[in-house]
């Protein structure tokens, strides 16, 4: 134990002394401040402007479209500011249309709509533009449209628009957490961003760090290094000190992330740096124990294999075809987001949180959108712990062997062979 604490401190403060490291720490947490700080400023001095023409042929459209358009746009607050001209048909349509076209091209105007009778009834407006990318302003208009020309329809039909419109009014959710210390109020948004960095955090730091035992292991073995470091110390030993070294660089990142992340939780930061409106939830603090246990069990299923391959092999390019298939475990997860937040206590979620290989981030995931039974979770740490302990078994098996084999690249009956009888 003593010459696997040494191995790893070794390996902890060669890479934790130098600059590059903590500006790598902070690079990741700087730039998601400087996106939200882009994001607002954008959005508080910058508006984006559409000089929209309709070509009315009912001649009731467009007065009620420029009102509606005037309350969707918000005077230049980052979302889409309508400026409406209209027309009236003329005598030679084709000629009108392209004339239109022509300003269109020109830059004179950004699109135009035409609008009759017809069209309205077959539910279909012409919307002609030279760019017709702007999904957002598509959808503004397309919104605004509906609601003209269902009040139109209603009020041809008889029906008073207003009333009906104030007995129709959607309802709005003010959603409130459940805890054990009471209920407070929490958006929703705000919940699945914050569920989504973590699960990204944890997700970086295992691939980032599990990839850089299998390059150390390699830089190792093809200079020659690890022929001296394993006279000294046994071959488990030295895959120890440099999973428990690398392991503790990874703790340490993930910490001062989570750490910045706690920091812009306050809600007297957020209200400086976050966009009007939104908010990020408070980190429980047995969120982050649990975080921390699953990184550990994570990091050391990964990367054991990920040092198994890296001593099998003789360059990168050799072990990154052994090493994509730890990849697809990590990506799979990312793949059933959507359906663990939308329903975290399902089926599915409790059965794949429970399988070893996607435990640390079904889990964690889980964890952050709302607390599994404790009995789930402790059948989770049982089950990986076990399983962690078989991977570094076996892969200590074939880095014994692996560490100090050159030459041709060895193939998988040959692995299967080293893990048996090594």
């Amino acid at each position: 134990m003593h010459r696997v604490v040494v191995l790893a401190r070794r390996e902890y403060l060669t890479r934790t002394r130098s600059k590059g490291f903590w500006i790598g720490i902070l690079l990741i947490p700087l730039a998601f401040l400087g996106i939200i700080g882009v994001v607002n400023l954008m959005e508080g001095r910058s508006a984006s402007v559409h000089r929209l023409v309709l070509v009315d042929g009912t001649g009731k459209l467009a007065p009620l479209l420029k009102a509606n358009l005037d309350r969707e746009s918000d005077g230049g607050g980052g979302g889409t500011v309508f400026r409406l001209t209209t027309e009236a048909p003329a005598a030679d349509p084709e000629a009108q249309r392209a004339e239109l076209d022509r300003k269109a091209l020109d830059g004179e105007i950004d699109a135009w709509l035409w609008a009759d009778r017809d069209r309205l009834a077959r539910n279909e407006l012409d919307y002609h533009a030279e760019s017709v990318s702007n999904f957002s302003t598509q959808r503004t208009l397309r919104r605004a449209l509906t609601a003209v020309v269902t009040r139109l329809r209603l009020e041809d039909a008889g029906y008073d628009y207003d009333t009906i419109e104030k007995l129709s009014h959607p309802i709005s959710l003010s959603t409130v957490k459940i805890t054990e210390a009471g209920g407070r109020q929490e958006e929703g948004e705000g919940a699945l961003v914050l569920s989504y960095v973590l699960f990204m955090f944890l997700y970086i730091v295992i691939v980032f760090f599990g990839q850089q035992v299998m390059t150390g292991v390699l830089e190792e073995k093809t200079s020659r290094v690890v022929e001296l470091i394993v006279s000294k110390v046994t071959p488990f030993e030295f895959m120890m000190g440099k999973l428990a070294g690398i392991g503790l660089v990874g703790l340490t990142q993930l910490a001062v992330w989570i750490g910045v992340l706690a920091v812009l939780s306050v809600p007297s930061i957020q209200a400086v740096i976050m966009p009007q409106g939104f908010r990020l939830p408070p980190i429980p603090p047995e969120v982050l124990v649990h975080y921390l246990i699953l990184f550990v069990l994570g990091f050391f299923l990964f990367a054991s294999y990920y040092a198994a391959i890296g001593s099998a092999f003789n360059s990168t390019e050799e072990a990154q075809q052994l090493a994509i298939v730890a990849v697809f475990f990590l990506v799979s997860p990312m793949m059933l987001f959507g359906m663990i937040v939308n329903d975290p206590n399902s089926t599915m979620a409790t059965t794949v949180s429970l399988i070893p290989v996607f435990t640390p981030l079904i889990m964690a995931l889980r964890i952050a959108v709302k607390m599994p039974p404790l009995w789930q979770i402790l059948l989770s740490y049982l089950l990986t712990g076990g399983f962690v302990v078989l991977m570094v078994w076996i892969c200590s098996r074939i880095y014994r062997i692996g560490i100090l084999m050159y030459g041709k690249k060895p193939t998988f009956r040959e692995l299967v062979r080293w893990a048996r009888v090594a």
